[in-house]
């Protein structure tokens, strides 16, 4: 054991700009236009907040100008319906042409490429809304009777600003999900020191900058500092804490000869080693491009609102041409103006107010109940994905376990009892910063055992540490396979036991394992019951994998798993069409969080892995995973529910407005019939999703 310097903490930086966006040039850090798209085709959401919030302070008295009419008649009909035309056009013109900009140049592109989505339906339903209801302000009185009705020709401003301002919202949650990459990719490249110290042939050193080491350089690696290339190990000892590769806690001891990672932490005992790789040959490099590419290579979240209409946007579009040529063909005096108003209220009957609420409106509810329950939705396509998936990939240690060692058994020699053991062996270790130290300082406190402070403290890397505690020497190593304790299941499971000795003399063994959750065993049992397969993936060695995976009762394990396997995995299963969920906490699950169909971090784990995963589950509680899983299934089940009311009220109005009843009734669809039935749409919308406040989790 050791007595390591405190590790500093990686920095993050999440307000960079998406990393994977460069100039033209090739140059990334050359200014790039404040409206270039980052995701979906839309800018970043720095760039969409301002006008969310210009859109929603107009939209609201646009609002109250509308329905205040319904609401509080004999107050508004003291104005003239003229000048509430007009404040209502003057409103409403910079949310639909300002505020709604990014949203129309994607109704342009999808228009240009033929590539119909969700975008094509909303810009062509608010222009066609925007169009008429301005035709309606300028020259409403020379609309035929059956369009005016008792107040004039119905408006739709309000209707427009409102799907407008609400799908800007939506987009907005998804872009700051999306704009998170360059943030996990700057965290891991921290971890690599900017400096070197450089040996040369006569021992001087020389701090060069990490960009100057070469193949083949000595360098020295002083306590507490993170190891800068990847190399071996060719003078002195240490122990090196490797949890951001494997995931486990306990430092790994070094010798000559001994391979280095970068990134890696030396607890303590300078050395000296031979860089082998430098640069993007790195272990640390290939996982930072690992996370690069899977988060670069995600592809967009295919909605179900997109896919819908991308057969309904050509639809509503070809009848409303269907409409204009029959009545303008066979239609009453005056023909144009008959063709024109009706191929425009099957525009305006398919304007998709309700459709521009069905997903935002329950995402958004889902994701504060989701806050409710200890379960942070970073992204909401990724809660979306949540529902149909298959397969678990889970993370061990931190995630299925406590993530440190505790004593789960102690057995002392004759002359000893437990407590004067542990209080021996805890006065030594006091100085120690070791994950084995500090779980024995953790257990003589929790027994309530007095820690006397200790002199004399040495630590020497890989044998263990020496003090002198009330005149007695204590020492602390690696117990011998035969010793007390040491070949208890526990033990076999677990992996860690230590030898205590004081004055030369055995004074027993500390056995040490990283215990499982609490909340573990009922989380798996339901997650199963749930229909997941639940797998765990550990770089901890075979043995306690399988101990723990055999205690769980899970459906697999791969131990012995490096951060490259990890995600490769994640693909494998992926191939195999499994809907893959990866949950972890460490740094070395960062490629793997990105690259699986969902990723949950522990928020109790590190910045690396919160930043690349789509979830982040508060207390690192797998229960909340629990709640996750019923959060998705519900949120899903409720946009399908929002998404056919919505075109169950466009497909039922779309006929009517195109005017099948004329030759029959004589009836046309006045548009005060579609404003209602509109609102209705959305109000069903509405109260659907805010269901979800209270769904059961």
């Amino acid at each position: 054991m050791q007595h390591p310097h405190a590790p500093t903490a990686a920095s993050t930086d999440s307000s960079h700009a998406h990393h994977a966006h460069k100039s033209s040039s090739g140059d990334a850090s050359a200014p790039l236009p404040p409206d270039t798209p980052v995701y979906m085709g839309l800018p970043h959401e720095r760039y969409l907040r301002p006008r969310f919030w210009v859109a929603l302070a107009l939209t609201l008295p646009v609002l109250v100008l509308a329905m205040g009419g319904m609401l509080f008649p004999h107050f508004f009909h003291r104005f003239n319906p003229t000048a509430l035309a007009w404040t209502q056009w003057a409103l409403t013109t910079p949310v639909f042409f300002w505020a709604g900009a990014p949203l129309n140049r994607r109704w342009w592109r999808s228009i240009r490429t033929r590539d119909t989505n969700m975008f094509t339906l909303i810009v062509t339903g608010t222009g066609a809304s925007y169009l008429f209801s301005t035709g309606a302000t300028l020259f409403g009185e020379h609309f035929p009777s059956a369009f005016r009705g008792e107040h004039g020709v119905p408006l739709y401003f309000e209707a427009v600003a409102f799907i407008t301002t609400i799908v800007l919202l939506g987009q907005i949650l998804e872009q700051r999900a999306h704009a998170r990459t360059d943030a996990a990719i700057r965290a891991l490249m921290d971890l690599a020191p900017r400096i070197a110290h450089r040996v040369g042939p006569d021992g001087a050193e020389t701090d060069v900058p990490l960009e100057q080491v070469e193949v083949g350089d000595a360098l020295r690696v002083r306590p507490g500092e993170h190891v800068p290339v990847d190399g071996a190990v060719i003078d002195g000892s240490t122990e090196i804490d490797e949890s951001m590769l494997t995931g486990e806690p306990v430092p790994v001891a070094k010798q000559a000869g001994a391979h280095v990672d970068a990134g890696t932490l030396n607890t303590t005992g300078s050395f000296v080693f031979k860089a082998e790789r430098i640069g993007r040959d790195t272990l640390l490099a290939r996982i930072v491009q690992l996370v690069e590419a899977a988060q670069s290579s995600e592809a967009p979240i295919a909605r179900l609102a997109d896919r819908v209409s991308g057969w309904f946007t050509p639809v509503v579009l070809g009848l409303s041409v269907v409409t204009f040529l029959a009545w303008f063909f066979a239609g009453p005096e005056p023909r144009f103006i008959h063709a024109l108003l009706n191929a425009v209220a099957v525009l305006i009957i398919a304007c998709p107010c309700a459709l521009g609420l069905a997903t935002p409106v329950s995402l958004v509810t889902g994701i504060g109940r989701g806050a409710q329950a200890g379960v942070l939705v970073k992204d909401a396509a990724a809660l979306e994905r949540l529902a149909g998936a298959t397969t678990l990939l889970i993370d061990k240690t931190g995630t299925l376990t406590l993530g440190t060692p505790r004593v789960v058994a102690l057995a002392p020699a004759t002359g000893f009892d437990e407590a004067g053991l542990l209080a021996s062996a805890a006065a030594a270790e006091a100085p120690s910063e070791h994950p084995l130290a500090r779980g024995i300082v953790a257990a003589a406190r929790e027994r309530g055992v007095d820690v006397a402070t200790a002199t004399g403290f040495v630590a020497e890397p890989g044998a263990g540490v020496q003090a002198t505690v009330a005149g007695r020497r204590i020492e602390i190593g690696r117990a011998a396979a035969n010793a007390p304790g040491a070949g208890s299941n526990a033990a076999a499971a677990s992996a860690t036991v230590v030898a205590v000795s004081v004055d030369g003399s055995p004074a027993g063994t500390i056995t040490l394992a990283d215990q499982i959750k609490p909340s573990t065993p009922g989380a798996i049992r339901a997650l199963q019951a749930g229909g997941l397969k639940v797998v765990m993936v550990s770089g901890d060695r075979e043995e306690p994998a399988r101990a723990v995976a055999g205690e769980l009762g899970l459906d697999g394990y791969h131990a012995a798993v490096t951060p490259a396997r990890k995600q490769e995995l994640v693909r494998e299963y992926r191939a195999r069409g499994e809907r893959v969920i990866f949950a972890g906490d460490g740094l070395n699950d960062a490629p793997a969080l990105a690259a699986a169909d969902v990723g949950i971090a522990m928020g109790t784990g590190t910045d690396v892995a919160m930043h690349s995963a789509g979830i982040v589950l508060v207390k690192g509680d797998l229960a909340a995973l629990v709640r996750a899983v019923h959060l998705s299934r519900a949120t899903l089940r409720n946009i399908k529910q929002n998404l056919f009311w919505a075109f169950a009220y466009n497909v039922t109005g779309l006929p009517l407005a195109a005017g099948v009843l004329y030759p029959f009734t004589g009836w046309l669809m006045n548009p005060m019939f579609a404003s209602i039935a509109m609102s209705l749409s959305s109000i069903t919308v509405v109260g659907n999703a805010l269901r979800l406040r209270h769904v059961k989790l």
